[in-house]
């Protein structure tokens, strides 16, 4: 995504705001949603035909840079390996426990074994121990794999929202899920506060879409910094 792809996605992200809790604007949200979504996933699942910002993210990545752990950028440390683990996982709870009181992805076709993980959380207050052992040990190509079935089933949950239900409130008794299946550390209870205060709406605003869009970014920074970094060693 060029910088004018970049202006578009936030100016349809402000429209997206504004519209997302009308019920008369139910169909217009729906559309809008996956336009944006698909932006933030590989261009298999939008079927677009555009690069997307994933897509960005993954060209030329190298094995080496998506491990390298610390990162030398002045917003994160983490390495592309993290961010991607932590997107995925956050829209993957947001969206199939929060929103649809349903099974998790990390639990179908064997992914959590796929990716040779132990973590099953968000990833937040991770120490910096821990951090380094997810870059070093988790598989590239099934995290990536994991990531677009994450993406499908947002875009299948989504899909059968019913106007009106964008107004309904996160429901207690699914941030507890979140706690029961260790998808939340008890450190992090500031997350499930944060989400328990949201509407289905604001899970749309943030989790399912522009917190995705702000991790990719970061590793699309890491990534040409390191790469600069090869070519131009001190």
């Amino acid at each position: 995504m060029d910088l004018k792809q970049r202006e578009a996605w936030n100016e349809n992200h402000k429209i997206l705001t504004e519209i997302i809790l009308k019920p008369e604007e139910h169909s217009r949200t729906i559309q809008l949603f996956l336009s944006q979504h698909a932006l933030l996933h590989s261009s298999a699942i939008g079927n677009t035909g555009k690069l997307t910002l994933e897509d960005e993210v993954l060209a030329n990545l190298d094995e080496k840079t998506f491990r390298n752990y610390p990162a030398a950028t002045p917003d994160t440390k983490n390495s592309i390996a993290w961010h991607l683990w932590h997107i995925a996982r956050i829209e993957d709870m947001t969206m199939n426990i929060l929103i649809a009181n349903d099974q998790q992805v990390l639990f179908t076709q064997s992914w959590y074994e796929k990716m040779n993980n132990d973590f099953s959380h968000s990833g937040n207050n991770m120490s910096e121990a821990e951090i380094a052992e997810l870059s070093s040990r988790i598989d590239f190509h099934s995290l990536i794999a994991y990531r677009e079935a994450v993406g499908r089933q947002t875009r299948q949950v989504l899909s059968l929202l019913k106007p009106g239900q964008f107004k309904l409130k996160v429901e207690q008794n699914r941030i507890k899920r979140l706690f029961d299946e260790n998808a939340v550390t008890q450190n992090a209870n500031w997350l499930t506060d944060y989400w328990s205060k949201k509407s289905i709406a604001g899970l749309i605003l943030m989790p399912a879409t522009r917190h995705n869009y702000l991790h990719l970014n970061k590793c699309i920074r890491i990534k040409d910094k390191f790469h600069k970094q090869i070519k131009n060693p001190l």
